[in-house]
């Protein structure tokens, strides 16, 4: 048994990391759909048969726990999941199994407040805003998940998104430094402008993105604080594991990397983010 961790690509290798770090002797295999990546500007429906068919294969190569490390999986197929296909299929199974996201991880660190909370409706005028800027894939734009899901928790945070349509595509692809940074300064300077001002605080919302942090940094105003999905997402998978034993993660420390599409190494991205090389197995 082990822990699974699905993404379109190679974007949900950085919640990989902080899942070893926090998790170093868990067993963990993770997915990437590469050959139909990136999800961003599918259809939903598309993405959540691209999501369950994910979680398939990561079941039946061992998980019983699957962390969906893309916003975009989580924000549109994870739900539906949970609520329409999960319970038929653990009880044809016949064994504990659960799919999880990073996007209520991500709620909570960024609201400071646990996802039960529900915020009073105040009628008096809040003073000052907290600008939350975020930076996602289309398909994570259009659902309005974060502006939705923070407003219901805390009256004091103003969400503004900016879509990247073809950001995690090019980091995939490998793209050069030049044209990544690049991207991303028109990125922040789109977000900027709209807001007004630049954001108190920033998430990026999409996995793609925090193997290029640095260049959102250097981009955004110093000091701009970057809300990380990937630490916020392994102290909720450590705690939900704390509470819920049946979800067995091994204890070998194994670790396979797989994938839809092409086999073998990845880019050189990926390599000086993960600090070695790494190759992927078909599936």
């Amino acid at each position: 048994m082990g822990i699974g961790v699905f993404d379109s690509g190679i974007g949900g290798l950085s919640v990989h990391h902080a899942l070893v770090r926090r998790l170093p002797s868990a067993d963990f295999i993770y997915l990437a759909d590469q050959a139909n990546t990136p999800y961003g500007g599918r259809p939903g429906e598309e993405i959540v048969d691209l999501t369950r068919a994910g979680c398939e294969r990561l079941f039946d190569a061992g998980a019983n726990l699957v962390v969906l490390a893309c916003n975009t999986a989580a924000a549109v197929a994870l739900r539906r999941l949970q609520q329409n296909w999960l319970p038929d299929y653990r009880r044809a199974l016949g064994r504990p199994v659960n799919a999880l996201g990073i996007i209520v991880p991500t709620i909570e660190a960024a609201t400071g407040l646990p996802w039960e909370h529900e915020a009073e409706r105040r009628g008096d005028k809040i003073e000052q805003l907290d600008i939350l800027g975020i930076f996602s894939t289309p398909a994570t734009t259009a659902s309005r998940v974060y502006e939705i899901e923070i407003d219901k928790r805390s009256q004091d945070v103003a969400v503004f998104s900016e879509p990247c349509p073809t950001l995690a595509r090019d980091i995939e692809a490998g793209a050069k430094e030049e044209q990544l940074r690049e991207a991303v300064e028109r990125h922040v300077d789109n977000l900027v402008r709209r807001i007004g001002r630049p954001p108190d605080r920033a998430i990026l919302g999409c996995t793609h993105y925090e193997i290029i942090a640095d260049m959102f940094r250097a981009a955004l105003p110093d000091g701009t604080p970057l809300i990380h999905q990937p630490d916020a997402t392994a102290g909720a998978i450590e705690s939900y594991l704390q509470r819920h034993p049946e979800y067995d993660p091994g204890s070998s420390g194994a670790r396979r990397f797989l994938t839809t599409g092409r086999p073998g190494p990845q880019n050189g991205l990926v390599e000086r983010f993960w600090g070695s090389r790494l190759s992927f197995d078909a599936i």
